[in-house]
């Protein structure tokens, strides 16, 4: 049986971590063209992915706030909330959850993963969206969570939080409450553990499947979802925004004093190179690439420049020869 989200998911998601002031404080006018420019280079049902975690709630509330002011149909809009923070007060100079990471923020988030916490940020986030509502909703970086275990019992304590979670998730969707349950996570094992546990009718890889960084257990597993008609949304495609440019890969700044920086730089500069060579933008290399692999439905993608959404949209159809690919594995880099 088809997954009916197959349907519905357009080849591009927006991602809206922008909206929360992801690394830079976006004036609101920039976020509203932003979101403006999704809703019509949208071709049917426009899609936007958003989380407790943006900006301890910002984006939620900014999305909200955006499609009001442009007088969009709730009705043409679908949202994916990743739950997991609870926004809270901020009482200290900077926000705790990620330092350094969310810039002009005035609240503080606190992670809250556990039945009646779930609960809790999803009509947190309902609220924050105003007339707007999460249709798709997970449980985010679950892979973080485990990870700041203190001990084996701890962990397995913390995974079975995880399972609780996904009761309440299942229960709203029973309830008629939400389309769809899934799992937005970086680390995809994560993911492979809690499909074994959990009816779950997409997923959200991040950081993982990329053109630089690729596992061939991760592109097993992404066609083993397929079989099972369960929905794979690729995100962080540009390995947060390294490969085309920007100075943090997956998150962390890239020291170019290190040697780890410095091999992180030399790849860039080989891919680049054969970018140019063959007249194509690394973006729109690194989104074929996400995007082709059997099993992916969509990619997720964020912009903080309302000129660059049309531009990401026509990636989807962008067609990259198969000789720039060839010329990649010669050189090394796949």
């Amino acid at each position: 049986m088809k997954n009916s989200l197959a349907d519905i998911l357009p080849p591009v998601i927006f991602g809206t971590s922008g909206l929360g002031n992801l690394y830079v404080d976006v004036p609101f006018d920039e976020k509203l063209e932003i979101v403006k420019q999704c809703v019509q280079s949208s071709r049917g049902q426009v899609v936007f992915d958003t989380a407790g975690k943006y900006g301890a709630g910002l984006s939620l509330e900014v999305l909200g706030k955006c499609l009001a002011e442009l007088h969009v149909d709730p009705s043409t809009v679908l949202i994916s909330n990743k739950l997991g923070w609870y926004r809270v007060p901020l009482r200290t100079d900077e926000p705790t959850f990620e330092p350094g990471v969310w810039k002009g923020l005035k609240n503080d988030a606190e992670q809250r993963i556990s039945y009646e916490g779930i609960l809790a940020c999803f009509q947190q986030g309902n609220t924050l969206l105003g007339d707007y509502s999460a249709q798709l909703v997970s449980v985010h970086d679950p892979d973080e969570y485990l990870d700041c275990a203190t001990s084996a019992a701890d962990r397995e304590r913390r995974y079975q939080d995880i399972l609780e979670a996904y009761r309440a998730l299942s229960d709203l969707k029973a309830e008629g409450k939400v389309l769809g349950i899934g799992v937005g996570s970086k680390d995809w094992r994560t993911i492979q553990r809690i499909t074994e546990d959990v009816a779950l009718d997409w997923v959200m890889i991040a950081n993982s499947l990329t053109i630089h960084d690729h596992p061939l257990a991760l592109i097993q597993f992404i066609e083993q979802l397929a079989a099972k008609n369960i929905i794979v949304i690729n995100s962080a495609v540009f390995n947060g925004g390294f490969l085309v440019g920007g100075t943090h890969y997956n998150y962390k700044f890239v020291d170019p004093e290190t040697e780890s920086g410095q091999s992180l730089y030399r790849w860039r500069e080989k891919f680049w190179a054969l970018c140019e060579q063959f007249q194509i933008k690394p973006a729109e290399a690194c989104f074929n690439f996400g995007f082709k692999i059997n099993g992916v439905e969509a990619v997720a993608l964020n912009t903080t420049k309302a000129e660059k959404v049309k531009i990401n949209v026509d990636m989807a159809t962008k067609s990259i020869p198969q000789a720039f690919w060839e010329s990649m594995q010669k050189a090394g880099l796949l």
